[in-house]
């Protein structure tokens, strides 16, 4: 049986997530009467099962579900009875992010203590996954976009399956990935991390399992799956991998995939500025006509410019920490208004200078302390 401690020195090495740093150590202000029905409870042999149950908002994360989270996943892992855990969310959702609509409203209201400690509730939360000690499996059966990336793949496991939509769309409405996007991004294969981040485009179970976002595909053996795991006594990576293994199946990217283009697309997004990259889109699209070339294209130019800038040097850098006026208006524009026409400030990218990027990049004043995370007692093994 491998050692808990082989476990975490491994995956603290190759998948830990770096937080943003912007947020302050704000008290976790929730209603306890709340939560029990936004996140359900399962107890199996020697696992746990987390569900998500906002099914009407596509299980969209709030403060209250981060809390709840945080609590169950902390009194798991010292729980000797509990071998494992495993999250998963209610209808045809795991998770669609952030509920962008009340950060919306609570802006406009002028409740930005309110927003950061969502914020800070759901990084931390993202960071103990991240570092968690015992083995994890998302089973992400459904709508996968920003947030819902953030509370799944840091974990040990994640089963993609036939319904799986996954999406890192913040740029379209006026953000850019965070929730530790900008770590798993600039790591998959060649520029592809950089597509999916500016663009917010869609990517199937077949094609999480093919980049590396998923560790296993299933298309109809997801019942069986769930039913093994119940069983399972153990805490065990390898046999909880095993069980995976059994029922897995093998899946292939369609032929319109972005992964069969894999060489235009590093071609086109290798380049260093956001300028470069369009106007290599630009030069394709012109000379191919190719219709995947005129939609990814589109979608650039559909982004905030200043999104656009920061996500490239948030995958490339580091992690970005500020929200901008084109959040409220991407939202609008998007979910709330729905006129798809939102008036980014800046309206260009030649608008969006060095200085405005560099804000986000930039040391915080002493009046916003940093996110202040357990590093010392969870990073031991570094």
């Amino acid at each position: 049986m491998q050692s808990l401690k082989r476990l975490v020195t491994s995956r603290r090495r190759d998948s830990l997530i770096r937080c943003s740093r912007n947020l302050s150590s704000l008290p976790i202000n929730y209603s306890a009467d709340d939560l029990p029905d936004q996140v359900l409870v399962e107890g199996k042999a020697s696992s746990r099962i987390a569900i998500l149950n906002r099914p009407s908002a596509l299980n969209a994360l709030n403060t209250n579900i981060g809390a709840r989270l945080h609590e169950l996943y902390a009194s798991w892992e010292n729980d000797p009875n509990v071998g494992f855990v495993v999250m998963k969310g209610s209808g045809r959702a795991f998770c669609a992010g952030g509920d962008i609509v009340a950060l919306y409203h609570l802006i406009n209201e002028g409740k930005i203590e309110e927003c950061k400690d969502f914020f800070r509730t759901l990084y931390s939360f993202i960071y103990h996954l991240g570092t968690y000690l015992k083995p994890h499996v998302a089973i992400l059966n459904g709508i996968t976009m920003g947030g819902g990336a953030g509370i799944s793949i840091p974990g040990t496991f994640r089963i993609a399956t036939g319904r799986t939509v996954f999406a890192t769309p913040e740029t379209q409405i006026g953000f850019h990935p965070d929730a530790g996007a900008s770590f798993h991004l600039s790591r998959l294969p060649g520029h592809l991390g950089e597509y999916l981040g500016l663009t917010g485009e869609k990517l199937s179970g077949a094609e999480m399992i093919s980049c590396g976002l998923a560790t296993h595909f299933s298309h109809t053996e997801l019942p069986l799956i769930e039913e093994e795991l119940g069983n399972l006594v153990t805490d065990d990576p390898s046999v909880i991998e095993s069980t995976l293994e059994k029922y897995s199946d093998v899946a292939y990217p369609e032929k319109i995939s972005a992964l069969h283009r894999i060489e235009v697309l590093d071609k086109c997004f290798g380049h260093d500025t956001v300028e470069e990259i369009i106007d290599s889109m630009e030069s394709e699209a012109s000379a191919t006509n190719d219709v995947w070339c005129i939609s990814t294209l589109k979608k650039l130019k559909q982004a905030s410019p200043l999104s656009l800038k920061v996500s490239l040097r948030s995958i490339r850098e580091g992690i970005s920490k500020q929200i901008s006026n084109d959040f409220c208006e991407g939202v609008r524009a998007q979910v709330v208004d729905k006129d798809f026409a939102p008036e980014w400030e800046p309206p260009s990218l030649e608008k969006v200078s060095n200085d405005m990027v560099d804000q986000y990049f930039a040391p915080l004043s002493e009046s916003e302390p940093n996110l202040v995370l357990p590093t010392k007692q969870r990073e031991a093994f570094n």
